[in-house]
């Protein structure tokens, strides 16, 4: 498909670009492929999303379960004004407005989003910045009067912008002050109501779904963040505030409250993220208080986190490459960083990815404790503006002021004038990063932030009923972005008429289980495994599937990747379990990519050479992108420099189908 007309401006604002889409290999050199070009109209195959499904068959159903607007406390620090209403508006394709005065817009409505605004302090921020408030007049919002009146929603503006300060001195005002406390709780209440009608305003069953939801954004004392995001169901008898981190830290506690709710017929589940900026902590061994795990504990947790966001802006917690030393795409999009503030420190892998948490559910089974950590996959945003930015070739990052051009994001170099606005010095050393060419960059954690990521489920129709059931029972997976579609299921009786026959998934549901099911194996022989992932039409073309396994042998816990199908009629060498690379080029001069490389469709029927029916294992496919640039190359390309030095100028997006557990 060629990029030409709205949505080609919309990628390259100032630049002549001719066509871009996706291309493959690890040429990162600047060469081109002899064709590199958009492939056309033809390549487009996958099903529309959001197309109405036959009576009992599953549709891929698209959408974001992580975005913050005005009320949460950080956002509106960061300029952000855009309301639920608005972030709703944006999920449907309508234009609204970046902090920095640009419009943003989606190339293409979501199927489903839920607005995840903080708990704590739920639009207290926003309000004590207004002037005309009641809660304004204390002394505690002195410091935030008119924030983001017209006038300070600028450049200028950003070094003034010291959140922690603020919201220190407003916690202890809080402490000292029962009117002020009654005012916050007022706030908190009136707010989160009209977080849950907005919820209802834009809902519309059969088109598009919303979710009343929040973020509890508990963290440890060194920074490490232990932050979930809860999903209502319905929005019905929903409580009148949100259980946050000024209740409880415990996130055990937070389990009980859910547990509670649900004895009143009040579904809701959570959903971890970001446990690649917990510092280890978000899958360790032991109780928030440090005590043993129990099967009691384990149970209660699965019953109430079924699922895990496994990418986002802020980084991929599939695995890391510390821990997946024999995978070759661990690395993709890491971010090394705890989330606690202060100076930067580097994360602690273990415990904090989520296949080597999922190994360590299998040993704690094993040990009659239950596995606390079966989960399903999504991806989504985590952006600060109302409106997640999902696209490499149009980034506009998550932190509104903050990183709303290239320059603040660190992906072009920062001139004098931009030094002094921001108040820095050629003294702040620690603030700047020396590229080979000498030119200065700020040195900033936002270069290492992602456009991911995506939640996806496989539902019967586009519900609130029909899409939360999917996410009870695990049939959802995560994008890096792209709309890519993939399946999987396991089972004894599975063929691969299954994968050419119109009869052929219905037939899989009903002689196998689907990605987040457990199959129970009676044979000594290998389940088969069915496979099928269909390319995003405004993306790159698909380079190959993969299904990762992890499994317990006496004791200690193991995992391989193995290639299961490859484009360009490549065959998997079946001793290193890999495609042949298929050639796919990036032209870094202009980003084009190989026309004549890569698939519009991959599937395969795999059965795992190494099965050994006495061992407890999971199964997940990953599905990869031929790589394109990333958004930092696309920045550099914007300003007509050379993409920084220290930053992977491609990537490879992605899919993640939620895992299969394989018993005995």
């Amino acid at each position: 498909m060629t990029f030409t007309g709205k949505f080609l401006s919309a990628l390259l604002a100032a630049s002549a670009l001719a066509a871009v889409l996706g291309c493959s290999a690890s040429e990162t050199d600047g060469n081109a492929s002899p064709e590199t070009s958009a492939p056309t109209e033809k390549t487009v195959a996958a099903p529309v999303s959001g197309a109405p499904a036959r009576r009992g068959e599953r549709h891929a159903y698209f959408g974001d379960l992580h975005v913050h607007t005005t009320y949460s406390i950080d956002a509106f620090q960061f300029g952000t004004l855009a309301t639920p209403d608005d972030a709703y508006r944006y999920a449907q394709g309508e234009a609204i407005t970046h902090p920095a005065g640009f419009e943003m817009q989606l190339d293409r409505p979501l199927d489903f989003y839920a607005v995840t605004d903080h708990g704590f302090y739920l639009g207290v921020v926003r309000a004590g910045a207004d002037t005309s408030t009641e809660i304004s007049a204390y002394p505690a919002m002195r410091p935030i009067h008119d924030l983001n009146a017209p006038e300070n929603l600028t450049f200028e503006s950003i070094p003034n912008r010291n959140f922690r300060r603020f919201i220190g001195g407003m916690r202890n005002a809080i402490a000292n002050s029962e009117p002020l406390a009654a005012e916050v709780d007022r706030i908190t209440r009136s707010t989160w109501l009209d977080e849950i009608d907005a919820a209802e305003r834009h809902y519309r069953p059969g088109e598009f779904t919303t979710f009343a939801a929040y973020e509890y954004s508990s963290s440890r004392a060194d920074g490490g963040s232990i932050h979930r995001n809860v999903i209502f169901r319905g929005t019905d008898n929903l409580p009148p505030v949100p259980f946050s981190r000024l209740m409880s830290l415990d996130p055990e506690d937070l389990w009980n409250w859910m547990d509670g709710l649900r004895a009143t017929g009040v579904e809701s589940l959570a959903i971890p993220h970001n446990s690649n900026k917990s510092n280890g902590q978000m899958f360790e061994l032991t109780t928030w208080a440090g005590d043993p795990m129990t099967l009691e504990h384990n149970e209660k947790r699965m019953r109430n986190e079924p699922l895990v966001e496994i990418t986002q802006v802020k980084g991929t917690s599939e695995t890391h490459p510390a821990l997946s030393m024999n995978d070759e795409w661990a690395g993709f999009e890491i971010d090394p960083y705890v989330a606690g503030g202060g100076r930067l420190r580097m994360a602690e892998p273990a415990g904090g990815y989520v296949r080597d948490a999922m190994k360590n559910g299998l040993a704690l089974e094993a040990q009659g404790l239950g596995n606390p950590f079966q989960y399903g996959f999504i991806g989504s945003s985590d952006t600060h503006t109302a409106a997640g930015s999902y696209d490499e070739t149009n980034y506009f990052a998550k932190v509104g002021l903050l990183d709303s051009t290239a320059a603040l994001r660190g992906s072009i170099p920062v001139g004098d004038d931009d030094v002094a606005t921001l108040g820095l010095s050629d003294a702040d050393e620690s603030s700047f990063y020396i590229g080979s060419d000498g030119r200065r960059y700020l040195h900033r954690s936002a270069t290492v932030f992602g456009a991911s990521g995506l939640a996806a489920v496989w539902a019967e129709e586009n519900t609130r009923e029909a899409i939360y059931d999917a996410f009870r029972r695990k049939e959802t997976f995560a994008t890096s972005g792209p709309r890519l579609q993939v399946r999987f299921f396991a089972g004894a009786d599975l063929d691969e008429t299954m994968l050419e026959t119109a009869n052929g998934i219905p037939r899989a549901y009903a002689q196998g289980v689907s990605m987040g099911g457990d199959l129970t194996v009676v044979s000594e022989d290998s389940p088969a495994f069915i496979v099928w992932a269909a390319r995003d039409a405004l993306s790159a073309p698909l380079q190959r599937i993969q299904i990762i396994k992890g499994w317990l042998r006496d004791g200690e816990t193991h995992e391989r990747v193995f290639d299961v199908a490859c484009s360009d009629g490549l065959a998997v060498d079946p001793t290193t379990h890999r495609c042949p690379d298929n050639g796919a080029q990036v032209n870094l001069t202009d980003c084009a990519i190989s026309a004549d490389r890569g698939a519009v469709e991959l599937k395969a029927l795999w059965k795992d050479p190494e099965f050994d029916p006495g061992e407890k294992a999971f199964y997940y496919a990953r599905v990869l992108e031929n790589p394109t640039c990333r958004w930092s190359t696309w920045d550099a390309l914007r300003a007509g420099v050379a993409p920084r030095d220290n930053l992977a100028p491609v990537l490879q997006e992605r899919a993640w189908s939620s895992p299969i557990w394989v018993n005995r």
